[in-house]
């Protein structure tokens, strides 16, 4: 068992949310496991943000991290989708402050920043770079990807690891 800190990284959305889970002890990250949170397009969504609040637990429970770093929201053109990150966000803070953990927003445009180079990145460029930060086998999710750059902006914000 390591004496790293372990950090769940969360990209949160009504259709699709990605987690990420690390860990840093020294000047290393290490990968843990991430994934994709997809309900059920054909729910409604009342049951797509349970779904989504009900595997998060699951994936706490699971890795049981000493912390939490998530997207902070950005404006979508579309106000409905704005509305709808925005409360999938909410289910995916419910979670993490139920669990009693730390939770650390980042913005979008920074995790980017820190994780390729510029905060206009794509998500293509966010995929490539995880992967090879953290010497994946393989690519991740796009969304999964996402969580995994910003639990790694995390880590190297408060030390845990360099990337």
């Amino acid at each position: 068992m390591s004496s790293g800190i372990r950090i769940l990284g969360i990209d949160p959305g009504s259709q699709i949310t990605g987690y990420g889970i690390i860990e840093g002890y020294g000047s290393r990250c290490r990968h843990i496991d991430n994934g994709v949170i997809r309900p059920k397009t054909t729910a409604t969504y009342s049951a797509r943000l349970h779904h989504i609040y009900h595997q998060l637990l699951e994936v706490i429970a699971t890795y049981q991290p000493n912390e939490v770093a998530i997207e902070s929201l950005f404006y979508a053109k579309n106000p409905k989708s704005t509305l709808q990150l925005g409360q999938a966000r909410g289910v995916a803070i419910l979670a993490v402050t139920e669990a009693g953990l730390p939770l650390h927003e980042y913005s979008t445009r920074l995790v980017k920043q820190s994780v390729v180079g510029h905060g206009n990145a794509t998500k293509a460029q966010v995929q490539y770079m995880t992967a090879k930060l953290l010497q994946l086998p393989a690519v991740a999710a796009e969304d999964a990807a996402d969580a995994l750059a910003v639990a790694l902006l995390h880590a190297q914000q408060h030390r845990f690891c360099d990337h």
